[in-house]
C-alpha cells in the first residue's frame, strides 16, 4: 500500500508539472496549442470514419485530411518554436498516468487462474494440422516430441477429416488426455469432445494467431513448450462458449464483420474486399438487422456485435484486447453502433454508451429480419438460423497447461481520479472492489475458497 501512495503521489505531480512546462514555456499559447491537438484528434476520427464510410474521391480527401491534421499541428508547434515544449509535457504526462496507473493496478492473484497439480497422462492424443501457423507442426518437431513423450499423433493431412471422430476414436482406444496443435476453430471442435467425456484437454500454440493459446497464458513463439504440460502440468477448469449447440472458445461475431469474410474474394483480397464492403455495411444498405437480447438489456440494430467466451478488455477502443479470465461463467458482449460522425469522434473520448456497449451475462439471444445470418465462430464463417442462442458453460473444460509458462497478465487499471487522490492523501483504501480500485472478478468462482494460483 506504501508504494501505491507514492506512485499516486508521483502521478500527480508529474502530470501537475507537465501543465506547469506548457504554461511556463508557451504561455496563453499553451492552452491554445492544446486545444488545436484536441481539436484534431477529434477532426482525424471524423475523418478516418468518412473514410470508411463513403467511396471514390472522397474517401481519398478524408483519408488525405486525417494525414494533414496531425501534420498540420506538429508544423504550428514547429513555426512556434514549441516542438520541444511539446514533447517535454507530453512525455511527463505520460509518465504520470502510467505512475497512476501502477498505483491503481488490480492485484495479480484476483485475475490468475486457480489450477491444481495434475498427474502425467498415460495414453494421452493428439490431433495436428501440418498446415497450420504456416507449418510450425514440422518447424518445431511438435509431433516427433509428442511421440517421444509416449503420445499418440493424427495428422490432418487429408482434407474433410473429421476432427471430432478421431479424438472420439482415440478415447473409445482408452486415451486419457487428448490435445490439438492448430486454429482456434479445431481447438473449439475438439474441446467440446474432451467436455462431454471429461478428459483434459491440452492446447498447442501452433494456429496463425492462437488467440485462445494467449489467453491461456502459454507460449505462443515456441508451441513445443506447450507439450511440458505432459511431464510436468497442472490443471484449471475453464468455461465454454455454446452457440445453438456448437462449441466456441474465442468468440462468436456478428455483422459486419461476418459479412465481409463470408465473401469468398476476402481470401485472396482482404483489404480490398473490406473497403469495399464498408460503406454499405455502416450505411445499413447491406446485412441483417439484428438485435441482440442480452439480460434483461436490448442492443438494437448494431453494426457488429460480438459474444465471447468471458469478457474482453475494455481499455481500448475495440475491447478486443484479450481476455484476462476463461473462468469468470459470462460472456461477454461488445456492440457498435456508430450511426453519425458525432457517435464516431464519441468513442475517442470514452463514449460507450451510443456508439459502443460493453455488457456481461449468462445469455445471449441474437434475432434477425432474415432467416440465417452469418456468422464468424472462432475464425470461422458459417450461416446459423435466427434465433441465434447463446450462452456460458461453466467450468465445463478440464485444460492441461505447462507448470512454468508466460500466464496472463492482469487487466490494466481503469484510471479512477477520485481513488487515486485517496491513495495520494493517505485514506484507506479497500482493494476488492469498493474503492474502484480493483474489481475483481466476477462469476460462480469468485468467491470460492481459494486453490494454488500459477503463472
Amino acid at each position: 500500500m506504501r508504494a501505491r501512495r507514492w506512485c499516486a503521489r508521483c502521478g500527480f505531480a508529474l502530470v501537475a508539472i507537465a501543465f506547469v512546462v506548457l504554461l511556463a514555456f508557451a504561455g496563453r499559447r499553451g492552452l491554445w496549442l492544446v486545444l488545436l491537438t484536441a481539436g484534431a484528434a477529434v477532426v482525424v476520427v471524423a475523418a478516418l470514419y468518412w473514410f470508411l464510410l463513403r467511396r471514390g474521391p472522397l474517401r481519398w480527401l478524408a483519408l488525405a485530411l486525417a494525414v494533414g491534421a496531425p501534420v498540420a499541428v506538429i508544423a504550428v508547434f514547429v513555426a512556434d518554436r514549441l516542438l520541444w515544449v511539446a514533447v517535454v509535457a507530453a512525455a511527463l504526462l505520460a509518465t504520470g498516468v502510467a505512475a497512476a496507473r501502477l498505483a491503481l493496478r488490480p492485484d495479480r492473484s484476483r485475475w490468475t487462474m486457480e489450477v491444481t497439480d495434475a498427474p502425467a497422462p498415460r495414453h494421452p492424443f493428439f490431433v495436428m494440422n501440418p498446415r497450420s501457423g504456416g507449418g510450425k507442426v514440422g518447424r518445431f518437431r511438435l509431433r516427433e516430441l509428442a511421440e517421444e513423450l509416449g503420445a499418440e499423433v493424427a495428422l490432418l493431412d487429408q482434407p474433410g477429416t473429421d476432427v471430432q471422430e478421431l479424438a472420439r476414436r482415440a478415447l473409445a482406444r482408452g486415451a486419457d488426455l487428448i490435445g490439438v496443435a492448430g486454429g482456434d476453430g479445431t481447438q473449439a471442435l475438439v474441446a467440446q469432445v474432451a467436455a462431454e467425456h471429461d478428459v483434459p484437454f491440452l492446447v498447442i500454440s501452433a494456429g496463425t494467431r492462437n488467440h485462445f493459446a494467449l489467453d491461456l497464458g502459454l507460449d505462443r513463439s515456441d508451441p513445443s513448450r506447450c507439450l511440458d504440460a505432459l511431464r510436468d502440468g497442472v490443471e484449471a477448469r475453464i468455461d465454454l462458449g455454446d452457440i445453438n449447440g456448437r462449441t466456441f472458445v474465442n468468440n462468436a461475431s456478428f455483422g459486419a464483420y461476418a459479412e465481409i469474410v463470408e465473401n469468398p474474394a476476402y481470401r485472396d483480397d482482404k483489404r480490398g474486399t473490406t473497403l469495399d464492403a464498408l460503406p454499405d455495411l455502416l450505411a445499413r444498405r447491406r446485412g441483417a438487422h439484428l438485435v441482440a437480447e442480452v439480460g434483461e438489456s436490448r442492443i438494437d440494430a448494431p453494426q457488429a456485435l460480438l459474444v465471447s467466451n468471458n469478457p474482453y478488455a475494455a481499455s481500448d477502443l475495440a475491447g478486443t484486447g484479450r481476455r484476462f479470465r476463461l473462468d469468470r461463467g459470462v460472456l461477454g458482449v461488445i456492440a457498435v453502433r456508430v450511426d453519425s460522425t458525432r457517435q464516431a469522434v464519441g468513442l475517442l473520448n470514452g463514449a460507450h454508451r451510443e456508439g459502443l456497449q460493453l455488457a456481461e451475462a449468462p445469455e445471449v439471444v441474437v434475432t434477425a429480419d432474415v432467416a440465417e445470418v452469418p456468422i464468424g465462430i472462432d475464425g470461422e464463417t458459417v450461416r446459423l438460423t435466427t434465433p441465434v442462442r447463446c450462452t456460458i458453460r461453466p467450468g465445463a473444460l478440464r485444460v492441461r497447461l505447462p507448470r512454468n509458462r508466460p500466464g496472463v497478465p492482469p487487466p490494466r487499471a481503469r484510471l479512477d481520479w477520485a481513488a487515486l487522490w485517496g491513495l495520494a492523501v493517505g485514506r484507506p483504501v479497500a482493494l476488492d472492489g469498493s474503492s474502484g480500485v480493483d474489481r475483481g472478478p466476477v462469476g460462480p468462482d469468485a468467491a470460492a475458497p481459494s486453490r494454488s494460483r500459477e503463472n
